[in-house]
């Protein structure tokens, strides 16, 4: 009996059509998954299969011949040599748009059909359920120790980052890849983002905002919120965390979970996910790199750290902006994935959107901007505490770097944004001066908060409009993309 669902059990299918190569992997990845989840509640229920299940993720591959295709100004959907490209593929469901972009570019650009099958690579049991379901939730300890023996599990092997990263080491007759990720990798991730941020992975926006801070998510609340109780300001709803949904026209309802996840997230949704996407990361780059990991299987197309910082210069006043055009990479998280010694530069595009928002909500013009915002090196380091370090050692790191704010996430957000190829940028406010005196004390940090939150998180806002705005061939550009490089974006 044929099954779609395991490798060799036919015949990979070739199409010259995008849509009609995504409907077949809608086909393998929904029959593939009916089956491990058919199989799995029958084992709950007490009736263990006779021999292993397995299913497999469905797989698109590409063969092109020669050098030549057609010349475009995008940095994506294109291979640069003849070879077999390939990559697995899960959830077509959360990625039909994103698929028919890339496999549609492909088949424009090199004129040859496109490969649809089964791959090698099988689906964990968990995976074939929806994101963050505890699978082994009603099973005793013996049925937990013998699912090893009937079914896939999640397999750190295929789950590392080595495409990403540059380091893979493609075997000779092996095709190499069409994405940065895997499709055991993307499940992964999109188990940690559910539980993380206590939201579904459907309602993640391609434009992402970063905060360190509850106070910046208190006022994307009361925004949001302000805009449902209206025709939704083009945004089609609002999601809190728990998957609570409030729409344009209804009155918002006080949401208060019982308890919230690590880093909560926050969306205002566009049907075509280019909506904004609010998370709280929190204090340190071991979640920034944590929520930027999982995140950037999404593919968004731009994210920007807001928080507070500590002014370095004297002449700073608290409350001005530091944009930043530079990173001091003191964090640590990244250096075995991202050496320390790879610049991560800044990205024009986010760099003019960031500027212009500022004087779109200050009403400010070119000098007057000058006079608030600050452009220079932020360093990020892992040590909140590094005032209580002997005073000469950072004041000479700070000086010789010429940074001009410290913080403890936006170089960990920019590397990886430079890693995982997603644009990024930095717009931090002065919150305090430790070497000036002026120390983060209760009563101005209150003050402080009360009369700069409101007006950073619109510039925010206003700079994903103005990115949204700019069209993809554009945001991404080539600066992101190494000279070996995979086909999707």
């Amino acid at each position: 009996m044929n099954d779609l669902t395991t490798p060799h059990a036919i015949k990979p299918e070739r199409f010259d059509d995008a849509a009609a190569a995504v409907k077949r992997l809608h086909e393998i990845y929904d029959a593939s998954t009916a089956r491990l989840r058919e199989a799995f509640r029958a084992y709950v229920g007490g009736k263990a299969p006779a021999v292993r299940i397995r299913a497999c993720y469905p797989q698109v591959t590409i063969t092109v011949t020669g050098f030549g295709r057609r010349d475009t100004l995008l940095s994506y959907g294109f291979v640069d040599r003849p070879g077999t490209f390939s990559t697995t593929v899960t959830r077509p469901d959360l990625f039909h748009a994103y698929l028919l972009e890339q496999l549609d570019l492909l088949i424009r650009n090199h004129r040859v059909p496109l490969e649809v099958g089964v791959s090698e690579t099988p689906i964990p049991v968990h995976f074939a359920f929806p994101d963050a379901m505890h699978v082994e939730g009603e099973l005793t300890r013996e049925s937990i120790r013998q699912m090893r023996n009937l079914f896939d599990l999640p397999d750190l092997t295929e789950m590392d980052d080595s495409i990403v990263n540059g380091t893979a080491v493609i075997p000779a007759g092996k095709a190499h890849p069409l994405s940065l990720f895997t499709a055991p990798r993307v499940d992964y991730s999109l188990f940690r983002l559910k539980h993380y941020t206590a939201t579904s992975s459907d309602h993640f926006q391609n434009f992402v905002l970063f905060t360190n801070y509850q106070f910046y998510i208190d006022e994307f609340v009361r925004y949001a919120q302000e805009l449902m109780r209206g025709d939704g300001g083009g945004y089609t709803a609002f999601v809190e965390p728990g998957d609570h949904v409030t729409k344009p026209g209804d009155a918002p309802q006080p949401h208060h979970p019982m308890r919230l996840p690590q880093m909560p997230a926050y969306h205002l949704t566009m049907p075509d996910h280019s909506g904004i996407t609010m998370v709280n990361i929190g204090i340190g780059p071991s979640n920034a790199k944590t929520i930027t990991d999982h995140i950037a299987v999404l593919r968004p197309h731009a994210w920007v750290m807001l928080g507070h910082c500590a002014g370095l210069r004297n002449t700073q006043k608290l409350g001005d902006y530091v944009l930043a055009h530079g990173y001091v990479r003191e964090d640590h998280v990244l250096d075995a994935d991202l050496p320390v010694w790879v610049p991560v530069p800044a990205l024009a595009e986010i760099q003019v959107a960031l500027e212009r928002a500022v004087g779109d909500v200050t009403g400010l013009d070119g000098q007057g901007v000058k006079g608030v915002m600050r452009t220079g090196t932020v360093a990020t380091i892992d040590n909140r505490n590094w005032e209580l370090r002997d005073y000469r050692e950072p004041v000479q790191r700070f000086s010789q770097s010429r940074a001009i704010a410290l913080d403890m996430e936006s170089a960990t957000i920019a590397a990886n944004g430079f890693r995982f190829r997603v644009p990024y940028g930095t717009l931090l406010c002065v919150s305090d001066k430790p070497l000036h005196g002026e120390l983060k004390l209760p009563g101005m940090a209150d003050a402080f908060y009360r009369q700069q939150v409101g007006q950073h998180l619109k510039i925010g806002i206003r700079t994903m409009e103005r990115l949204r705005a700019l069209g993809l061939d554009t945001l991404h550009s080539r600066k992101l993309r190494s000279f070996d490089e995979v086909a999707f974006q």
